[in-house]
């Protein structure tokens, strides 16, 4: 009776039950048999001048050392031939293999994408599609900054793949890849986005997975469940040389815009407004009255740059660029980049306390140019200061050195300064939001500090700017 009634109540109460939050693996059949034929394989051959028969002897190696190691050639032996000098010998150049990679097709009349990386250098590419075929490619151009190229070949109606769209890809998301690791065409492996917007490069917001990538399989596509290309495969990191389980990816919207300007002029141009930048952490922030880690601090300022033109100053926090906010200092470089040179723009810096509005006309970039390093004569002792500093006026001469329209040049620092890291020959060019022109500004800026708590300074040092927090000493 007992046990009967112990059945009627378990009935009586229902299981509690929750739809599967995952309903069993995906299948990539289907998306191996659409986007694969769309997958190339790529080899780089180099040539390699190779010396006739018969030119090889014990008197022309004997020549290539002399030649090597002293800078002469080796005198005609008694006992041997005379040789020809080398430069007027014939020789016979042989394409050897020099690498393998991965690309994926564009257009169906033969633009290809794949990474620079994998045509660099290459005095020849050839193109092998799924079906065999085989093609010689003209490298239409390639980008080292984001280490995407675009390369043609003579063909039509070829499969081109779908371009998705970046923005709705989530971590979490099942993806794709094919390629050809160690030369082995037409591999497909998968595996998961594990994040976005991964900050490795200047100009890249890499898509991080779990994709199993390895040497061959750079420039070949990553794709989504719906068949659409969403990157690039392009890195991995490991410390054996193979896949450690984390892969990166060129986002395929960032790469679409430079094989658009790729295939437009052989070329990618991009906007610079002549500043070095650096992060915002949290201790300067709260220091500055800024609240919280945002915007790229101006360590420098370029001469006769866009920033120096348009007021920018080190020790500026831009945190608004054309209008977009600029969370992390690699924002910048990367709204900067993609802004046509030539454009006017508006932009947000915060200044000794507060926001102020600019405009600047982005230049293109050009060849980096090697910053000198300045140095500082005529010292003039002055003043002593209670942070363990002795100070000194800046004389007009290098106020036009360093660019700066005024601030106190340090002489010594001492304990609290020199824990912080200051030292002879730094530049103070703000306290605590005041900007600090000569040294009576120093000393007046510095009476009105709280003297139990953290000072923020801003220095300069060489070329660049950054802010210092001086402890009191306790």
């Amino acid at each position: 009776m007992l046990l009967q009634s112990t059945s009627v109540h378990a009935q009586a109460v229902p299981a509690a039950t929750s739809a599967p939050l995952v309903r069993g693996l995906p299948d990539f059949t289907e998306l191996v048999e659409q986007v694969g034929p769309s997958v190339v394989n790529i080899r780089t051959l180099e040539k390699v001048r190779q010396p006739e028969a018969g030119n090889g002897g014990p008197d022309e190696e004997m020549q290539e050392l002399f030649r090597r190691f002293f800078g002469v050639p080796v005198p005609n032996l008694p006992n041997g031939p005379r040789q020809a000098p080398r430069q007027n010998r014939p020789q016979n150049e042989e394409a050897q293999p020099r690498g393998v990679g991965s690309g994926f097709i564009l257009t169906a009349d033969g633009y290809i994408m794949t990474n620079a990386h994998v045509v660099d250098g290459a005095d020849e590419v050839v193109v092998t599609l799924t079906d065999k075929r085989e093609f010689k490619a003209k490298i239409v151009g390639a980008d080292k900054r984001t280490d995407v190229a675009v390369v043609k070949i003579n063909a039509s109606g070829l499969p081109a793949v779908k371009v998705g769209d970046v923005s709705r890809l989530k971590v979490g998301e099942w993806v794709m890849a094919i390629g050809s690791p160690f030369g082995l065409e037409n591999t497909v492996t998968a595996g998961i986005v594990s994040a976005k917007q991964r900050d490795t490069g200047d100009y890249l917001p890499f898509i991080q997975t779990d994709v199993a990538i390895n040497p061959g399989n750079s420039g070949g596509p990553l794709i989504n469940m719906r068949g659409e290309v969403v990157g690039i495969n392009s890195q991995i990191y490991s410390r054996s040389g193979g896949f450690m389980g984390i892969s990166f990816s060129i986002p395929m919207d960032e790469a679409s815009r430079v094989s658009d300007q790729l295939r437009a002029s052989g070329r990618v141009t991009r906007g610079r407004i002549g500043v070095q930048i650096d992060q915002v952490t949290k201790e300067v922030a709260e220091s500055i009255g800024l609240g919280k880690p945002q915007g790229a601090l101006i360590r420098g300022v370029e001469e006769g740059s866009p920033a120096e033109k348009a007021g920018i100053e080190a020790g500026d926090i831009i945190t608004k660029f054309d209008g977009k906010a600029i969370d992390k200092a690699s924002d910048l470089p990367r709204l900067v980049g993609n802004t046509k040179p030539g454009s006017r723009v508006s932009l947000t810096v915060f200044r000794r306390g507060a926001q102020k509005d600019l405009s600047i006309t982005v230049a293109e970039v050009q060849p980096e140019k090697a910053v000198a390093q300045k140095s500082t004569e005529d010292r003039k002792h002055n003043a002593a200061a209670p942070l363990g500093l002795v100070v000194a006026e800046l004389s007009e001469a290098q106020k036009r050195e360093l660019r700066v329209r005024g601030g106190v040049r340090i002489e010594s620092a001492a304990e609290p300064a020199a824990r912080a890291g200051l030292r002879e020959g730094d530049v103070i060019l703000a306290i605590a939001n005041t900007e600090v022109l000569s040294l009576r500004d120093f000393e007046a800026a510095l009476l009105r500090t709280d003297k139990t708590r953290p000072v923020s300074l801003l220095i300069r040092r060489g070329e660049v700017a950054q802010y210092v927090l001086v402890r009191p000493a306790r």
